[in-house]
């Protein structure tokens, strides 16, 4: 497996374009897409999935750094099995898809308003930082509003996974017309990286074009608000599925942040006796809670 692995990664079919994206969904998405386009026999597609916007990013470009963020997740998230075991192999095979990608092949980074894929598209410009292809950033999200004209009033898109294929293919075919990102902004970012890579903080958020570094407790009075509001619409003070709770909590954030993260600052609250626990906490379907 290891060698058929490293076959893939070296080899070159001529690809006319390499897009890199950050999340299963928009991987998904986007392969339907270019079948749509008639592309998917010529541009090859780099998933690179890991939520980035969550646990530490400190020094990620490096081993010691992928291994203290591998740490975290195992000891804090709840995480399905395969996952956790095979989570550095595939952040590892990722970074080398990338780096084996030839020179002479555009490279299509796939990003969206929100801390995860800015995070993501910073990290993998500072791993590309010394390749010479023509590299172009697709602003999914922000292209999206522009095109379909979303009132500031309505629901959009937080991440490119959300988006449907149909309207991937037209954000795709308007920027095909955009130039490639300059060495100044490469340099940039690459600058931005280097600094996002000396904290230690374990949640960041996407606030005024800017990635903010918070502490892990930001959102807990949130959801505590959150669990007081669902007690008041009931009329009593009985237990909450955490998935209920949790999914209140996501669906009025403007923010993309996973359900994973909201579970773990949950159990943090249980332990500190804020909540009570009625099941076993081994994932959100599995337990109930109610305020102490």
């Amino acid at each position: 497996e290891y060698k058929k692995n490293q076959l893939d990664i070296k080899s070159d079919k001529g690809y006319r374009a390499v897009h890199i994206v950050f999340g299963d969904s928009t991987s998904g998405s986007l392969q339907q897409a270019l079948k749509e386009l008639n592309y998917q026999e010529e541009e090859r597609i780099i998933r690179f999935s890991d939520m980035l916007e969550v646990g530490p990013i400190w020094q990620l470009h490096k081993e010691e750094g992928l291994n203290y963020r591998y740490e975290w997740l195992k000891n804090h998230i709840n995480l399905d099995d395969e996952y956790i075991d095979e989570y550095k192999y595939n952040f590892n095979r990722a970074v080398s898809m990338m780096k084996a990608i030839p020179k002479s092949t555009p490279i299509m980074i796939w990003t969206g308003e929100n801390a995860h894929e800015q995070i993501a598209l910073r990290y993998v410009l500072f791993l590309l930082k010394d390749k010479i292809n023509d590299i172009f950033i697709l602003n999914a999200t922000k292209k999206y509003k522009d095109h379909f004209n979303v009132p500031n009033n309505e629901c959009f898109p937080l991440h490119t996974g959300e988006i449907l294929p149909e309207k991937l293919v037209r954000i795709y075919e308007e920027s095909r017309k955009q130039a490639p990102v300059s060495q100044h902004q490469l340099a940039e970012f690459v600058e931005e990286w280097q600094a996002l890579s000396t904290m230690k903080e374990c949640l960041r958020i996407w606030e005024k074009q800017e990635i903010i570094n918070v502490e892990e407790t930001y959102y807990d009075n949130y959801m505590i608000n959150k669990a007081k509001q669902l007690h008041k619409e009931r009329g009593y003070n009985d237990f909450i599925h955490s998935a209920r709770l949790i999914g209140e909590v996501m669906g009025h954030l403007n923010q993309s942040i996973g359900d994973p993260f909201f579970e773990y600052r949950l159990r943090q609250l249980i332990l500190k006796g804020i909540f009570e626990i009625k099941g076993v906490p081994k994932a959100m379907r599995y337990y109930s809670v109610r305020l102490k």
